[in-house]
């Protein structure tokens, strides 16, 4: 995809999993998963290619960036276990790690919205599209 959703559906999407803008790891989360709904091949690499972007982005390090990730993997699997294990479309024995936790929440939005709803979605959040 060249074009990303509104940050606000990701914010969302995390909120309704438990997860809240007082972590830093909401922040890191929520531009891991634009960048990965951009580019899906960033889940293959993500110490070399995915946390060093959000890291450079704010102005830490790719460990603490998998650290707050690693953190948000937590509280969704205690605060919202069950709408994880929907958006994952299966039962998950344990808590993802946190590659899994990003190709989970990276592909919920589209699903959610189904593929045509998710192009007038992403058009609009760029101001190219309308959304009914």
């Amino acid at each position: 995809m060249d074009e990303k959703f509104c940050e606000t559906d990701i914010y969302d999407l995390l909120y309704r999993l438990g997860v809240t803008a007082n972590y830093t790891g909401f922040f890191h989360t929520a531009y891991a998963v634009s960048l990965c709904m951009r580019q899906p091949d960033r889940l293959l690499l993500v110490t070399k290619w995915l946390y060093p972007e959000v890291a450079k982005r704010y102005k830490t390090n790719w460990k603490a960036v998998e650290r707050n990730i690693r953190t948000v993997s937590g509280i969704i699997w205690r605060e919202n276990r069950f709408l994880l294990e929907q958006l994952a479309g299966k039962p998950l024995a344990q808590r993802p790690c946190t590659s899994q936790l990003l190709a989970i929440l990276s592909s919920a939005i589209p699903a959610a919205y189904g593929l045509d709803e998710a192009a007038a979605l992403m058009g609009e959040c760029t101001g190219t599209g309308n959304r009914n």
